[in-house]
């Protein structure tokens, strides 16, 4: 397991770093301060698509009986989307409600996500 949650780690490092790549311009040139929240869905398309990859031919690799397919694409995509609510509610309390800057959110929420999905992708999609 400690394998795993290094390789998770990792890959999430990427799409974290994908995740950010389209949200820090779109908060930037697209979309005021208080309206941030409105970057995350775009985000979090770009980066599911490059984690489901990931995650799913290296960091899960060997774990679990595996059932490839459509089935375990819509349960990445679940596992994926609460997460993407919990980094959604995040970014919108941090800005909305506290009037942070767009990029101060990022950090609490992606780390609150990844051991939340790191824990749902574990047990219910490769598991």
């Amino acid at each position: 397991m400690l394998g795993q949650l290094i390789r998770f780690g990792i890959a999430g490092g990427i799409s974290t770093l994908i995740y950010a790549a389209v949200y820090l311009p779109l908060t930037t040139w697209m979309f005021p301060r208080e309206h941030a929240v409105y970057a995350v869905p775009f985000a979090f398309a770009v980066a599911v698509t490059a984690g489901f990859f990931l995650h799913s031919r290296w960091s899960f690799k060997g774990h679990g009986t595996r059932h490839p397919g459509v089935r375990q694409q819509l349960q990445f995509v679940a596992v994926q989307g609460s997460g993407m609510a919990l980094n959604a509610a995040i970014t919108w309390v941090g800005t909305a409600l506290f009037g942070l800057p767009a990029w101060a959110p990022l950090l609490p929420a992606v780390a609150l996500a990844t051991i939340f999905t790191f824990i749902l992708n574990r047990w219910l999609v490769f598991g």
